[in-house]
């Protein structure tokens, strides 16, 4: 694998927000992980992407050091956690999700539902606007104040 997938590798592994990628080609296995303790956004300095290439690197060009991931900071109005629980973004599994990205949505309306001590709180709308955004995965834990939701 060269160098300029890697490179957009770690620019996919940025910009989504993701914990962790690890791409198999043939022998050759590439993971991109970010470190750091909370999940959700984090400083650029505490979010250090590691890449662990093949041992076998004969004939290959020389690695860079480490990369820095870089947090982006979500555009528009963020709907934060209420709580810390168990994020869900339908009622039940196999149930639509409340909302998708694109959709939109008005002040009062469930957006999901955080489990939290065996009692599903649904997770209401503080604004109006366009999903943007979806931060957080199915099932994920969240914390009090991670946010969850990008509104346009």
């Amino acid at each position: 694998m060269d160098l300029r997938k890697i490179k957009t590798l770690i620019d996919l592994v940025q910009q989504s927000g993701i914990a962790e990628l690890e791409i198999t080609e043939g022998e050759e296995k590439v993971r991109i992980s970010r470190t750091g303790s909370g999940g959700g956004f984090m400083p650029a300095q505490m979010a250090p992407a590691n890449i662990v290439l093949p041992s076998d690197l004969s004939g290959a060009a020389p690695v860079a050091a480490p990369v820095p991931v870089v947090a982006l900071e979500p555009v528009g109005h963020t709907v934060k956690s209420p709580m810390v629980g168990t994020f869900y973004r339908s009622p039940s599994p196999g149930s639509p999700s409340f909302v998708e990205i694109g959709q939109t949505v008005t002040k009062g309306q469930t957006l999901c539902i955080i489990e939290a001590m065996k009692l599903l709180n649904e997770i209401e709308s503080d604004a109006a606007g366009v999903v943007k955004a979806i931060l957080v995965e199915n099932g994920q834990p969240v914390e009090y104040g991670q946010p969850l939701f990008v509104l346009e």
